[in-house]
């Protein structure tokens, strides 16, 4: 853990001094700096005391790196384009079980011509459009501002029934093979 890079950069962003920290949680300014520079671990008890001078939670500063906030600019996205069904999908962002996507699919495609399965949860929010969507003998048509969900392990398809391009905002969650793709 980077705990001390962590304790650094959240006081200077916040423009904390050592000594301000210093004075309100009684440690040695000696003792701060080689936290800060991850040269000795400070107990739970101190951690919390340095967590409160910089009015930040305990938790976020024993957070790890990819456990925190993860920014997707709308430019960065990772897109890809499935030739054979000629839906555009687009990856928001994700955590390490959750990953949420923005999936375009043009008038009459479909996630293939039969029902697929795999694992994880899905949940689904139509954004623009009209489409299909079965899973095993649920079927039912959804339009802009609906929502459904399901577990990916039963069968299922997803179509566009609309004249014009459907968007679907689609969150997963797998906890066992997040790079398993679900088109």
């Amino acid at each position: 853990m980077n705990i001390g890079s962590t304790i650094r950069t959240i006081r200077k962003r916040k423009n904390i001094t050592i000594t301000q920290i210093c004075e309100e949680t009684g440690l040695s300014q000696g003792f701060m700096s080689q936290v800060e520079n991850n040269k000795t671990s400070p107990s739970i008890s101190t951690l919390e005391s340095i967590a409160n001078a910089l009015k930040v939670p305990l938790a976020y500063l024993l957070l790890r790196q990819e456990e925190r906030m993860n920014i997707v600019r709308k430019e960065e996205r990772q897109i890809t384009q499935n030739g054979i069904m000629n839906i555009k999908v687009e990856q928001l962002s994700s955590t390490k079980n959750v990953r949420m996507r923005l999936v375009e699919f043009p008038p009459g495609t479909s996630t293939g011509d039969v029902p697929h399965a795999h694992e994880g949860e899905e949940v689904h929010f139509v954004v623009k459009g009209r489409i299909y969507a079965e899973q095993g003998e649920d079927k039912d048509e959804f339009g802009e501002g609906d929502s459904y969900s399901w577990n990916a392990c039963t069968p299922h398809l997803v179509r566009n029934i609309g004249e014009d391009i459907a968007i679907v905002l689609i969150s997963i969650y797998n906890d066992s093979d997040q790079g398993k793709d679900f088109l």
